[in-house]
């Protein structure tokens, strides 16, 4: 019988600015009584990643300019926060009954940048976006598997909503190991129909799964899951960005 199972990895520290993750995850890994395996994947928030590589503003030291400052009052949302949102955006997508839908350096589309005040646990602090969280990844996969041993794969996830589902989701932001797609053309259905355009976002796939652990107040920012076969790779979550000439949503 096929399955898979996904492992929460407590006992993790608060993370802080310049901690090693790998040091970290161990501790949790020994509090959950889990050794990693080849095959493993590990599966991490996007929050403790930004914490370590220093990805944290306090917005008391954020000046807002005019444009900041009209966007807040017409939705009456802190200027500073909207100005931060805005030093991270390359192009503005909607903006509309008070959310505002932008484009990241990178080419993630999301909400207000992915900046985020939650789970910051101080007072007017926000937490960036990693700024390349397939490096992230690449860096954490290498630490974990000089002091393991084991060839694994790493997800960094993160939550974001879609323009045609409702609800919050876990998406890959950024992976090592593992190929992000998975390219099924070519196979056949089973009743032996070819397939043409089944191409799967595995990655996100693995983070919804992790996700069903991370949540909010659980202090949870690490998964392992076991069990799924996945394609060695390099890996890049950038490929799951659909490209400007077929997002029909533009």
């Amino acid at each position: 019988m096929r399955s898979i199972t996904i492992t929460a990895i407590e006992g993790i520290p608060m993370v802080k600015a310049g901690d090693d993750l790998a040091t970290l995850i161990d501790t949790g890994l020994v509090h959950t009584g889990l050794k990693l395996a080849t095959g493993d994947i590990v599966v991490c928030c996007q929050k403790i990643v930004s914490k370590a590589e220093g990805r944290v503003v306090n917005l008391q030291n954020i000046e807002p300019s005019a444009f900041a400052d009209s966007l807040a009052r017409r939705w009456e949302k802190d200027p500073r926060a909207v100005e931060l949102v805005l030093r991270q955006t390359s192009r503005i997508v909607r903006n509309d009954h008070g959310v505002i839908i932008v484009e990241t350096g990178p080419g993630w589309v999301c909400a207000n940048a992915g900046v985020d005040e939650s789970n910051s646990l101080e007072q007017d602090t926000a937490i960036l976006l990693p700024e390349d969280p397939d490096a992230s990844a690449a860096k954490l996969r290498a630490a974990l598997k000089k002091r393991h041993g084991v060839d694994i794969a790493v997800v960094i996830t993160d939550t974001f909503g879609r323009p045609w589902r409702d609800g919050l989701t876990e998406i890959c932001l950024g992976i090592a190991g593992m190929n992000a797609m998975l390219d099924l053309r070519g196979k056949t259905d089973l009743g032996g129909r070819e397939l043409h355009h089944t191409v799967v976002a595995i990655a996100d796939e693995i983070a919804c799964a992790a996700g069903l652990l991370m949540e909010k107040a659980a202090a949870v920012p690490v998964v392992v899951v076991r069990g799924y076969n996945y394609e060695p790779g390099e890996g890049s979550a950038k490929v799951l960005i659909r490209p400007a000439e077929a997002d029909l949503f533009r």
